[in-house]
């Protein structure tokens, strides 16, 4: 909310402050009960079977170790009035780079996560998400993911995840 005297930029950088990401430490992640990640179709970016879910659609490259997906936000996805929340736009890229692990069979979940929020994006425009796995050892793996409309970077994330084998 714009508190009375504030500017725009102002305004935008509260905005910005207040959509910073948690971080879970690796070592919080290893204690949580989680011996084996099942798909249950039901994931709020990804699932067909939540109804509350955005049910995007993400193709897998295997030999290239990469992941796509377009999705076209609506009014709902919104934030401040005509900017996409940066918050859906978060979870794109988390999707993109925790899908790709578990569909090169790799269980793996979110141990950090680093958003970098280039310019804003509008309820109606279409949003290409991408990611890849970019390196990886016994316990973690490196991910990078990007959101794109045309040719402009909406967003890009680096990730860390943590292996759940």
């Amino acid at each position: 909310m714009q508190a009375e005297g504030d500017t725009s930029a102002e305004a935008a950088d509260k905005a910005m402050n207040e959509l910073r990401l948690f971080r879970i430490t690796a070592a919080t992640l290893h204690r949580l009960p989680m011996n084996q990640l099942r798909d249950n179709d039901r994931c709020y970016v990804c699932g067909k079977r939540n109804p509350a879910g955005l049910k995007v659609d993400f193709a897998i490259n295997r030999e290239e170790r990469s992941i796509k997906a377009a999705f076209t936000p609506s009014d709902i996805h919104q934030g401040y009035e005509g900017i996409v929340h940066g918050g859906i736009l978060s979870a794109l890229l988390d999707e993109a780079m925790v899908k790709l692990a578990f569909n090169l069979g790799i269980p793996a979940v979110t141990a950090e996560i680093s958003v970098k929020f280039k310019a804003p994006a509008a309820p109606g425009s279409e949003l290409v998400i991408a990611g890849k796995i970019t390196s990886e050892s016994k316990r973690l793996l490196l991910a990078e993911a990007k959101i794109e409309r045309g040719t402009s970077i909406i967003a890009e994330a680096k990730g860390k995840l943590l292996r759940k084998n």
